[in-house]
């Protein structure tokens, strides 16, 4: 174990890297366990309050995530400094992701549907970062030999192709593929040629009047949805917590 962590992660410099991950990872972890705790009313915690605000913790997640982000540059890839400044930048990180639903909508949706996108965000990007981590470079560079490593015209071909099938997943309304496809290009792949979801940009493009296209899509879309809607918002519930039920809405009297 020691020589795989000296010869994979300490020798390339990627031990920052991997610091960051692990402080992003646990702190999200802590952060959601604590949240969960206030919200049912056990244990010593409770919100931090300044004055009679709300301080929520992607205010200090801000805070430390520049602190540590400066600190990481000014640091190099190795040295105490550049390992401290990961950590902090990692915990960082994980206080404002946890928090990202706010930060998108603008309005404390924590314990909403809406919520759930924090979750989300939080697992994609710990998923990038630890395919970065394991040896993927973006886009695949990492895959080229040697004769093409030294030929930067085909390193920016690759770039390019891959990121237009990024791009076109994208655009088919399939935004987990696109990202992970930068890392691994099979993927962006299979997203580009694979259907488009209903409503997507493609599919208002491509199958308006393409009528079996579009019959085919929305298909395709529901098995898919009902296959898996079940077990990812289970994931997402015992990660974050289940949200709190809409609140009825009043009748509408004629």
């Amino acid at each position: 174990m020691g020589h795989w962590l000296q010869r994979n992660i300490i020798e390339p410099g990627k031990l920052p890297l991997l610091l960051a991950l692990t402080a992003f990872v646990l702190t999200f972890a802590i952060t959601r366990v604590v949240t969960r705790l206030i919200r049912a009313g056990k244990g010593p915690f409770g919100n931090v309050k300044a004055g009679g605000l709300h301080i929520h913790h992607v205010v200090p997640g801000v805070i430390l995530t520049v602190v540590g982000g400066f600190g990481a540059v000014a640091g190099g890839r190795h040295g105490f400094g550049s390992a401290l400044s990961a950590v902090v930048f990692g915990i960082g990180a994980g206080l404002v992701l946890d928090e990202f639903a706010l930060i998108l909508h603008l309005d404390d949706v924590y314990w909403t549907e809406a919520g759930r996108q924090s979750v989300e965000v939080v697992v994609l990007t710990a998923a990038m970062v630890g395919l970065v981590l394991s040896g993927f470079s973006p886009f695949g560079v990492n895959d080229l030999s040697e004769d093409e490593l030294q030929n930067r015209a085909g390193v920016a071909l690759n770039v390019a192709v891959n990121f237009l099938f990024s791009l076109i997943a994208l655009s088919k309304g399939k935004a987990r593929i696109a990202v992970f496809g930068v890392i691994v290009p099979v993927i962006a792949v299979i997203g580009a040629l694979r259907l488009a979801r209903p409503g997507s940009p493609w599919a208002r493009r491509f199958y308006r009047h393409r009528h079996r296209a579009r019959a085919r899509a929305v298909l395709r879309a529901y098995h898919h949805d009902l296959r898996w809607s079940g077990p990812r918002r289970a994931l997402q519930d015992w990660i974050g917590g289940k949200p709190d039920p809409d609140p009825p809405r009043p009748l509408e009297r004629g």
